[in-house]
Parts: C-alpha cells; sequence; structure tokens
C-alpha cells in the first residue's frame, strides 16, 4: 500500500535528511512515526503528500511512483491521502459544515453529496449536529475531530496524521488515537508521527522509529 524503498532526500547544504529508509505498510495497518525533533519525520510526510519528491530511492503509493509523477497528476494523487495537522489548519470563517466540505467542493461533488457526505463524516466523528459552527467555539479535540472528518471525507486509501495529539490533553490524545483506530478497522491505512511515546506504548501499533533520518526500528 504505502513502500518506501532506499529512500534519501538531500537538500542544498544540508545533507541527507533521510538516508536509505526502507518499509512497507500493508493496507488497512496502522503505524506510529517516531524520533527525536530533526530525525526527518516531517519530511517522510511530505514525500508522501507530494510536498516534496526524494534525492534517491523510490516511494510507492498504491503501486504508483511519486517521483515519477507529473506535477498534473500530483493533485489526484493527493485525493488518495487524507491529511491531518497538530494545528488543525481550519478556516476559522467557515463553518464547520464548510471545513468539512471543502475537499468535496474542490473536486466538483453536487450539493446533495457534499451534504450527505458531510453529515456521514462528522457522524463517524462525534461531531453531527455541529456543523454550523465555527471553529473559534470548539474545543482543542473537537477542532481536532473537524480536521479528521475533512482528512476522510474523500475515503482516502491513506491517512497521515502529524503530531495530531500535540495540542491535546492526555485524555483527549487517547480520545483521537482511538478514533484512528476505529478508522484502521474498517480498513483504512494509518500513519501518525507523533512524539508521545507513553501513548504509542500503550496502544499495539508498529513503530517506525527514525534517528538522524535513518529508519533504526520497525
Amino acid at each position: 500500500m504505502l513502500k518506501f524503498d532506499n529512500v534519501s532526500m538531500r537538500y542544498p547544504g544540508a545533507g541527507d535528511v533521510l538516508r536509505n529508509v526502507s518499509f512497507h505498510l500493508q493496507r488497512g495497518e496502522m503505524a506510529f512515526l517516531t524520533g527525536h525533533s530533526g530525525a526527518g519525520k516531517s519530511t517522510l510526510l511530505k514525500l508522501i503528500a507530494v510536498i516534496e519528491r526524494c534525492s534517491r530511492g523510490q516511494v510507492l503509493l498504491d503501486g504508483e511512483n511519486l517521483n515519477l509523477a507529473k506535477d498534473r497528476h500530483v493533485p489526484f494523487i493527493r485525493r488518495k491521502v487524507g491529511l491531518i495537522f497538530q494545528d488543525y489548519k481550519l478556516l476559522q470563517d467557515r463553518t464547520v459544515f464548510d471545513n468539512v466540505a471543502l475537499p468535496l467542493v474542490i473536486a466538483g461533488y453536487g450539493h446533495h453529496e457534499v451534504a450527505r457526505r458531510v453529515r456521514a463524516s462528522l457522524d463517524k466523528v462525534g461531531l453531527l449536529g455541529k456543523e454550523k459552527k465555527y471553529p473559534a467555539v470548539l474545543s482543542g479535540g473537537e477542532q481536532q475531530r473537524v480536521g479528521i472528518a475533512r482528512a476522510v471525507i474523500n475515503k482516502p486509501l491513506l491517512i497521515v496524521a502529524d503530531e495530531p495529539t500535540g495540542n491535546l490533553d492526555p485524555e483527549l490524545s487517547a480520545e483521537i488515537m482511538h478514533l484512528f483506530e476505529r478508522f484502521q478497522q474498517v480498513g483504512s491505512t494509518v500513519l501518525i508521527a507523533s512524539h508521545d511515546i507513553s501513548l504509542i506504548s500503550q496502544m499495539n501499533h508498529r513503530v517506525l522509529k527514525l534517528d538522524h533520518g535513518q529508519l533504526v526500528a520497525s
């Protein structure tokens, strides 16, 4: 489903940020990506989202070599990946409904299909009934759930989360992680970058550990 094959990433003047990274996530698998600050986690996630392209090796998503994808095809690749961020990245002047609907609107879906799928997505994250509210009146945990609902509304093959619990207290963090587990249990592939080792250790999932750009544990 997702395969890194001897992937290295070099920035001018910075050397290799990733060095010969290889791993394979099966369809429906959930894994955590850990490592110290500067270990290369964010760079690895950027390669999956085709924000960057690796210097050497191959990144394969659903059998497609992302390094060889033409620029005009990148938006279609990104529809296969649901991205979730630590700082939520919600539009503060739009309602919850409009935030979640945005990927479908961009993709050109009709109004009735958008409405149906937004409600279904909000129901999955426990926010049905709050579609008319604005992000500012929601708690941090609720805002993160809006971000998750937006990420999964296109039914992506892969869900990628970058420090999704970084701004949340331990109880809310556990709730968010168990929400990701529910998506994994119905067939989604999930990769979560996190510093929260104590929480990760309580969950029975694979851990990929980066150290100075190298994968040292899998």
